[in-house]
């Protein structure tokens, strides 16, 4: 059947090189604005240790901004590697210290991925249908926000769509050592950016393994331990490191899986409502309708990357259904399952428009379609600056000088920290207080809570004001003092007047 765009190599990396460059271009519209639109908790969190590897170099920096700097990166939680941050670290020599730098190396991993995304839905599918995938992966709305944060998500799906791709090349050849070695490492070095890749990882080699006619043989093979082994030894070094010897990762492997709630209907809701987030309704059941449409092996190999996901899923059950970018490795999933379906569409669209003009025509119609979901990204892009926000916080930081400082901010006091310069114990937010409860099962006292902090800070900030209209008791608490200080998003109050000190 006469395919609906042209066969020819030329024309399918015109057509990939167009993707590429729009899906880099929207990402980098906005470049400057500050990285609170996406989960900016996470991402202030990076920037904190990024400054603070960077004023390490700089031996001639004053002294206190220079000690708080590296204070803040050094006390923070270590949750990963620091590779990003290292990256931006080492830029900031050259660029100075620029938030936005990070955003480009994001940008940029993602639409890496883009590339090796065609190679792989090519060789699964088709031509139509490996682009069709990578315009999905490029221009789903979230995909592109996600993919611009200041986070190793980007870099971590960018290896696993490398792992993909490679472990599907060495399915062809499994006596090749040179396949087997490279999807090796590409997926430990994954797994070491993020340990959550590994069921990605796992999932694709599996997947790769049952595409084999004989999959219990195959997995006898030397190339597979190889792989398993340089796939496993960089994650194992690092969680060997981490907890048995520098003690200071034991901690994040808490809190993952609660049983309980795999009998929850609220979890699976909210697995279902990230879902809807992450890639829309509509594309999560055109992806599972298009499991159909691949012939019998390259079927096994989506099934396998789903199975991986679902298995993620059950595992960081707590997660999955509160934290959307815990699903953002389904978009290239969700793209993969969507590529034979959309390879057939362009088949029948072929075989309804023969002649150059309606095909033209159809063609317009596709594109114009591309231009309009890439207008309402930007759109959305600039309907928020946030830039303006960096002044506020460094008023506050002024405001409060030398004091002793709790608060009930956003991202738990890391705004302050990186535009006001100070530190502040940071008041649970009512959803941290769900979470705990639901870990241990027990409140904890509020009084006896709100007087360990009072007596022993002077000041408490407050500018998360929807956080404060959820917790009624501290509402009231705060209204029992005066006020310090007050200004356009903030206020602060004073607790030296009271009889706690």
């Amino acid at each position: 059947m006469k395919a609906f765009f042209s066969s020819s190599r030329f024309s399918q990396l015109a057509a990939l090189i167009l993707l590429l460059s729009l899906g880099l271009g929207v990402r980098l519209y906005d470049l400057t604005d500050l990285p609170l639109d996406f989960h900016p908790t996470r991402q202030m969190l990076s920037a904190l240790k990024a400054r603070g590897m960077y004023y390490q170099t700089l031996p001639h920096a004053p002294a206190e901004e220079r000690n708080f700097a590296i204070q803040q990166w050094k006390i923070r939680a270590a949750i990963e590697p620091e590779i990003i941050e290292r990256i931006t670290a080492w830029t900031y020599a050259f660029t100075g210290e620029q938030i936005w730098v990070a955003r480009i190396y994001s940008s940029s991993f993602w639409v890496i991925g883009a590339i090796f995304l065609f190679l792989l839905t090519r060789r699964l599918t088709s031509a139509a249908g490996a682009l069709a995938a990578v315009a999905f992966y490029l221009f789903a709305p979230y995909a592109v926000t996600a993919s611009r944060s200041f986070q190793p998500d980007p870099l971590m799906v960018m290896l696993i769509i490398i792992f993909w791709w490679a472990v599907s090349e060495w399915s062809e050849d499994p006596a090749s050592y040179r396949w087997a070695i490279l999807a090796g490492l590409v997926g430990g070095a994954a797994i070491y950016v993020k340990f959550v890749a590994a069921f990605f990882v796992i999932g694709g080699g599996l997947a790769a393994v049952a595409q084999q006619d004989y999959a219990l043989k195959t997995l006898r093979k030397p190339q597979v331990y190889l792989m398993a082994l340089l796939g496993i030894l960089p994650g194992a070094a690092y969680v060997v490191y981490g907890v048995w010897i520098a003690d200071y990762l034991g901690q994040q492997f808490g809190g993952r899986f609660m049983p309980a709630l795999l009998l929850n209907p609220s979890y699976y809701l909210g697995w279902v409502g990230m879902l809807n987030l992450v890639i829309g309704s509509a594309a999560l059941t055109l992806s599972l309708a298009g499991l159909f449409f691949f012939e019998e092996k390259p079927r096994r190999f989506a099934l396998g990357l789903w199975t991986g996901y679902a298995f993620f899923g059950l595992y960081f059950n707590y997660h999955i259904a509160s934290h959307d970018y815990y699903s953002l490795p389904l978009i290239p999933i969700a793209a993969v399952s969507l590529a034979p379906l959309a390879g057939y569409f362009f088949a029948q669209l072929a075989a309804l428009t023969p002649k150059r003009i309606p095909r033209l025509a159809a063609s317009g119609i596709l594109l114009l379609g591309l231009f309009a979901s890439l207008w309402n990204i930007r759109a959305e892009m600039k309907r928020t600056d946030y830039r303006p926000e960096a002044q506020m916080w460094a008023e506050i930081g002024k405001k409060i000088g030398d004091r002793r400082t709790a608060g009930l901010t956003q991202d738990y006091g890391s705004r302050l920290a990186y535009w006001g310069w100070k530190s502040l114990t940071s008041w649970q937010t009512y959803g941290d207080q769900v979470y705990h409860t639901d870990l241990r099962g027990a409140q904890n006292n509020f009084e006896q809570q709100f007087k360990s902090i009072a007596a022993k800070k002077d000041l408490f900030v407050v500018t998360d004001f929807e956080q404060l209209k959820r917790q009624p008791l501290l509402q009231e608490k705060l209204a029992e003092y005066p006020l310090f200080a007050e200004g356009d998003g903030y206020i602060i109050f004073d607790l030296t007047s009271t009889d706690f000190h």
